[in-house]
């Protein structure tokens, strides 16, 4: 499988691409866990409102349980303990619900925020980069072929621009029926460069 072009030009082009990528990629990701941090941020009252209630619940119900053993009256005053522990334990679970709600905003806007951009570019650049490296890879097997210099100038014939193949003589088909030994290499060469690639 051929990655990279052997001519400079082309394979500067790729690093410098794959490098733009890569690093746009850990851009987007370092943003989405910044982003998903900050918002977390937003869950600490909630916490402390979880923490404040919790405590409160539990000690209106020890003190519930310690007026409780008063002698006659005790279950009549152990009431009202009761259900402000219960009203205690309600403001914990607000708290807890907040701590949820905020759990799932950060996630989601941290996903959206990494998956949007970074599937953008994705989706421009790994087509190209892949059909590149497909082409280039048959290019590259064909080109140690016996007969893979007549198929490469052939395929030049096929699908490289007019303006280059007129550089290379007026008569360039009439000399490739012919097979001029000459017009043949010169085809071959001139697919492999059009992917970046040397004869060998």
């Amino acid at each position: 499988m051929k990655i990279y072009a052997d001519r400079f030009p082309r394979f500067f082009v790729q690093v410098v691409t794959d490098l733009l990528v890569i690093a746009w990629i850990y851009f987007w990701i370092r943003g989405a866990l910044w982003l998903h941090d900050q918002v977390e941020k937003l869950a600490v009252p909630g916490q402390k409102l979880e923490g404040a209630g919790s405590a409160l619940a539990s000690n209106l119900a020890e003190a519930g349980s310690k007026v409780g053993g008063v002698p006659l009256v005790g279950d009549e005053l152990t009431s009202p303990f009761e259900k402000a522990a219960g009203a205690a334990r309600s403001v914990a679970e607000a708290g807890q619900a907040q701590q949820d709600v905020v759990g799932d905003l950060a996630l989601a806007l941290g996903i959206i925020t990494a998956v949007l951009p970074i599937l953008f570019v994705l989706l421009l650049w790994l087509p190209l980069r892949a059909r590149w490296i497909r082409r280039a890879s048959a290019a590259s097997r064909v080109r140690q072929a016996p007969a893979g210099r007549d198929l490469l100038a052939l395929r030049a014939l096929a699908t490289q621009p007019l303006s280059k193949l007129a550089k290379l003589g007026p008569d360039v088909a009439e000399s490739w029926r012919h097979n001029d030994e000459s017009t043949v290499d010169a085809l071959a060469a001139l697919e492999l460069k059009s992917l970046g690639l040397r004869q060998r």
